[in-house]
């Protein structure tokens, strides 16, 4: 075998360029890039309830529940997101960005519609906490 046989052939006509998985590209909106979901710490109390309202009453701030557990979710474009929805740090971004799995995601179906509880406003999720609590407006009395 000769030094020319023993080269592997590689294709550069995409060098520079960043690949995006078909489905990431039939997303125009970003939507992954667009919100955070920290999980949370299952509230049980009517205290652990009352600090979420106070989230809650926050812009962009949401509260939900599904499969996985209980999240924040923080509606809010990350900085690195260029127009066209292509990552303006894609080779350094962060490790969270690297592991998602987009097998499921919010192109599928929203978040909202996904999850099993679902909280934009202070209103509902009070209401879903006078259910839940047969007390819920004595609450106060403890900290009295």
């Amino acid at each position: 075998m000769n030094a020319k046989e023993s080269i592997e052939l590689v294709d550069v006509s995409n060098a520079g360029k960043v690949e995006i998985d078909k489905k990431c590209s039939k997303c125009t909106q970003s939507i992954c890039c667009n919100s955070i979901n920290q999980k949370i710490p299952t509230p049980k109390s009517k205290e652990d309830f009352d600090h979420l309202l106070w989230q809650v009453s926050h812009e962009n701030i949401n509260v939900f529940k599904d499969a996985d557990g209980w999240f924040l979710h923080i509606f809010t474009r990350c900085s690195h997101l260029q127009d066209g929805g292509v990552c303006g740090i894609y080779d350094e971004r962060p490790w969270v960005c690297r592991e998602y799995d987009n097998d499921f995601c919010e192109y599928d179906e929203s978040i909202k519609e996904a999850s099993e509880l679902w909280f934009a406003t202070h209103k509902k999720l009070e209401k879903y906490c006078r259910k839940r609590f047969k007390k819920w407006d004595r609450r106060f009395e403890l900290y009295e």
